[in-house]
């Protein structure tokens, strides 16, 4: 296959200045603010966005170690396949988190809930639709399903 190649359209702005401590999931990081500050070129994409309660952002894990096959998350103690987890340490290391928009100023988008690391290289922001990304049908989680209730867990930095 031929290399892909991506541009930041922006940087993540938000109070998590170190891996460690930081909140592993917007589940875990209510109310945390953030901001995406656009490169000025991408400003106008921002327009009729600010009509969407929720956003996907797509970013650059830019302070991930080295692709592992094997990981062990935070919400458990025991080796798992990388693809069964969100650890930042992937071939491609692209992160996505589903975030509250709170509003659109200019070449800004300001966000709650925000689990991502300051100066995050930001790659795409898309809205979040309900009747388009819900699952429909039986949804599992794997072994998360015996960490129920654990999503307000802290990294330790074990990625970075």
């Amino acid at each position: 296959m031929d290399a892909i190649t991506y541009h930041p359209i922006g940087v993540l702005r938000s109070p998590h200045a170190q891996p460690e401590g930081m909140p592993i999931q917007p589940a875990g990081a209510r109310g945390e603010r953030g901001r995406v500050e656009l490169d000025p070129r991408y400003a106008p994409a921002l327009a009729d966005l600010d009509g969407f309660s929720h956003v996907y952002l797509l970013y650059h894990f830019h302070r991930a170690g080295p692709y592992s096959p094997e990981v062990t998350p935070f919400l458990d103690g025991e080796p798992k396949g990388l693809f069964a987890t969100r650890a930042p340490t992937r071939p491609n290391p692209i992160g996505i988190s589903v975030l509250r928009l709170e509003r659109v100023e200019g070449g800004v988008a300001h966000l709650l809930d925000v689990d991502v690391l300051d100066g995050t290289p930001v790659l795409d922001i898309k809205p979040y639709v309900p009747r388009f990304d819900a699952p429909h049908g039986e949804v599992r989680s794997g072994w998360l399903e015996a960490r129920e209730g654990e999503e307000s867990a802290r990294s330790d930095g074990r990625f970075a």
